[in-house]
């Protein structure tokens, strides 16, 4: 690897943290600031918005699209794609209009069930992503042989854990203002649509045992609703 292809992987692993940070901050901060409702036009514009961020994801999980992108070397498209999702979601943060509105402000034991809400979301996430290389995964390592099919742990209760996880986490604040509702239920819808896609795939890369799992599991995100 030369010096220029470390410091490009390096420099998207940096990014994608901060990212993550940013977005911490903005749901947490920024999103629980209730402020007056302004109206449908602004929850369209992050709609779009947020499907921008959204469709870069489903376009380059898409196999065909992997296969041609031969300009770039393999070992830096995975950093690639973590450049492009990691300003995509800084944009979506820093370009979001706010929606205004204010739906509940939890208090007493109902704070404490949807904070022990949000925590089982997180354990689901940390749980669900456990076995992934968190090198491979900010794309600073290439990764080196195809990911192994997983169905233990959290896969035995739906087969999309980490996105029930996801779920959990937004859904359950405390504090429900406009804006923290419109980016949960935005980007939940989304990963609702896209299970069937990624599913498609899930197929073709590991055949029968994928076609097993799906018998034994039967549901997808939500345990006896999807």
């Amino acid at each position: 690897m030369t010096r220029f292809h470390r410091v490009f992987v390096w420099g998207g692993g940096a990014l994608f943290v901060a990212s993550l940070v940013v977005w911490l901050w903005w749901f947490l901060i920024e999103l629980g600031t209730a402020t007056p409702w302004r109206g449908w036009a602004p929850l369209a514009f992050d709609a779009l918005l947020f499907t921008l961020f959204a469709l870069h994801h489903s376009v380059f999980a898409r196999e065909p699209i992997k296969r041609r992108l031969t300009a770039i070397p393999p070992g830096l498209r995975r950093s690639v794609y973590v450049w492009i999702a990691s300003v995509l979601l800084l944009i979506v943060c820093l370009a979001w209009r706010r929606i205004g509105g204010d739906l509940y402000a939890a208090r007493g034991v109902v704070r404490t069930a949807l904070v022990g809400v949000q925590v089982t979301g997180i354990w689901l996430v940390v749980r669900s992503v456990a076995k992934i290389d968190p090198l491979e995964l900010a794309g600073i390592r290439a990764a080196t042989s195809m990911a192994s099919l997983q169905i233990e742990g959290p896969y035995r209760l739906v087969r999309h854990p980490l996105y029930l996880g996801w779920m959990f986490v937004v859904f359950a604040a405390p504090h429900m203002t406009g804006d923290r509702f419109a980016f949960a239920a935005i980007s939940s819808i989304y990963l609702l649509a896209a299970v069937p896609w990624e599913e498609r795939s899930l197929r073709l890369s590991f055949g029968d045992a994928y076609a097993r799992y799906e018998r034994e599991v039967r549901w997808r995100v939500i345990p006896f609703v999807y």
